[in-house]
């Protein structure tokens, strides 16, 4: 059979080379469009050039002024796609760009194209979704055409849930082994650079939050999140509404569970609170006990001061 392709004449393919990078870039803009969102481009970029080829992928195939060798195909189990005249092609394992040089040589060195400009678009990819983990309302695994957004992600989940962390873990498909950590601000706007780009097969994993908790005789026993990484015993007091008339001052005590178990530390609340002690820095998970005075409480006989040292004993039960 006579190939026309194979008789371009020389000075047509070299002119035909400024027209060549056009067609190119026109062909990755699809790849490009879910990043218009994205604050910086360079980092989306990087993370696209990153993303290797495997088994499942569809792929289409065009050489610049040859419509004829257009192909679309799906990488085989084998990871091997077909091309006209270079039969056989293995792509697993490479990027786009690196494929894209082996078809371009393979036509080159058999004589078939002179100075061939090969496009590799891969329209749909095997593992299509990224999981998002976490406290996120609904965890699971999302569906990612080409690229998108964390953020656009995060809100496909749902969005966080009341204990969320201020970071997010992302691991992406291609560099298993260097998960980036996201840090978050209050206010995501505040903080555009941590909307980073997310590709098919990426893991998500929003932290939860570390958290104390106060309870016993207090205002309002409750955990509480532990937003600039640390929260010392004055500022959890604060946040439970401070202590009550019936509070034993002297019998407050940090609660820990460590590596060998359970620890009490005595803390001296009452000299806190009159600035004649340091302050504490608690530790995550911690437990401020505050007990009742048995005294006071007897003197009182108050319906809240029973109900609160009833929540601090099942809190202090949990292993």
């Amino acid at each position: 059979m006579l190939l026309l392709v194979a008789c371009i004449p020389e000075g047509t393919a070299q002119s035909a080379e400024p027209q060549a990078t056009s067609v190119a870039v026109q062909n990755a803009a699809p790849s490009v469009a879910g990043a218009q969102n994205a604050m910086h481009e360079s980092p989306t970029t990087q993370s696209s050039s990153l993303l290797r080829l495997e088994a499942g992928d569809l792929v289409e195939v065009a050489v610049y002024n040859v419509p004829e060798l257009t192909t679309k195909a799906r990488i085989s189990s084998q990871g091997e796609i077909y091309l006209p005249l270079i039969d056989y092609v293995h792509v697993t394992g490479l990027t786009a760009e690196e494929a894209e040089g082996l078809i371009q040589k393979r036509l080159s060195d058999g004589g078939f194209v002179k100075n061939p400009h090969v496009t590799l678009f891969v329209d749909q990819y095997a593992s299509q979704g990224a999981s998002v983990l976490g406290e996120v309302a609904r965890p699971g695994v999302y569906p990612v055409p080409g690229q998108q957004q964390l953020f656009d992600l995060i809100s496909a989940a749902g969005g966080f849930t009341e204990k969320a962390g201020r970071s997010i873990t992302v691991t992406h498909r291609e560099q298993p082994e260097k998960p980036v950590t996201v840090p978050l601000s209050r206010n995501i706007s505040d903080n555009p650079e941590s909307n980073i780009a997310i590709l098919p097969g990426d893991t998500i994993i929003v932290r939860k939050a570390d958290l104390v908790y106060v309870v016993g005789d207090v205002g309002r026993p409750s955990g509480f999140l532990m937003d600039s990484g640390h929260l010392t015993v004055l500022q959890a007091i604060a946040l439970a509404g401070g202590t009550t008339r019936t509070a034993n001052l002297g019998g407050a005590r940090i609660i820990r569970k460590g590596p060998e178990g359970i620890t009490e530390t005595s803390v001296e609340l009452k000299k806190i609170l009159r600035a004649k002690a340091p302050d504490v820095t608690m530790q995550a998970d911690d437990i401020l006990f505050v007990p009742t005075s048995a005294t006071k409480a007897f003197a009182g006989r108050t319906f809240e001061a029973a109900m609160q040292a009833a929540t601090a004993a099942s809190i202090v039960a949990i292993p």
